[in-house]
């Protein structure tokens, strides 16, 4: 396989920070890192122009992340509660993403974008959760997040009741189960 090295422009997720030289395969960096302006080929020229760059994009990081410490300590007592339908044992009929955190968070007055959310999976469970928010490479923020069932509990629908008993009177006999049947559906016991 082809290596070639590459100069990275941006801080590339388990790749190196932008400004180091990175060997990797010919493929990635011709097709991704190069059209995506994320690199440039690591020539004497490029080198040297980064090098001068490179007091300016320490400057700029050390701001970055002075700015992601301060936006830290302003978010560090906020707390995200949800609320959704949930079955018996609070499983979520639906659930909760990146994107409603993302959401929630933004209507709090924080602008974070759904790809810095850490979240493996959806949570799809009521109870209480610690969701980790990428700030900055360097400054992660633990976000509780709780959901509960709306309501607290749970309504028994008409239509579930009426399962409910037709399967008991199953259970006593064929005779029950027919006055069951005309129970449950009166349209069809008059026809």
């Amino acid at each position: 396989m082809s290596t070639t090295n590459v100069l990275l422009r941006e801080d590339v997720e388990a790749l190196g920070g932008r400004g180091e030289i990175v060997k990797v395969r010919a493929g990635y960096a011709r097709n991704f890192l190069l059209p995506h302006g994320l690199a440039t080929l690591a020539t004497k020229g490029n080198v040297k122009q980064v090098e001068q760059e490179r007091a300016a994009l320490l400057r700029k990081a050390a701001t970055e992340k002075a700015s992601a410490d301060a936006q830290a300590e302003q978010m560090k007592d906020i707390a995200l509660e949800f609320q959704r339908k949930a079955g018996d044992e609070g499983v979520l009929f639906g659930s909760v993403t990146s994107m409603d955190i993302a959401e929630a968070l933004q209507a709090k007055g924080y602008e974070i974008d759904r790809r810095k959310i850490a979240l493996k999976d959806a949570i799809k469970e009521t109870g209480e959760f610690t969701v980790n928010v990428k700030l900055h490479r360097e400054v992660i923020l633990p976000v509780p997040v709780t959901v509960t069932a709306e309501g607290g509990a749970i309504e028994t629908k008409k239509g579930t009741r009426r399962n409910k008993k037709a399967s008991t009177e199953t259970q006593n006999g064929a005779k029950e189960e027919t006055e069951a049947t005309a129970e449950i559906s009166p349209e069809i016991a008059e026809e």
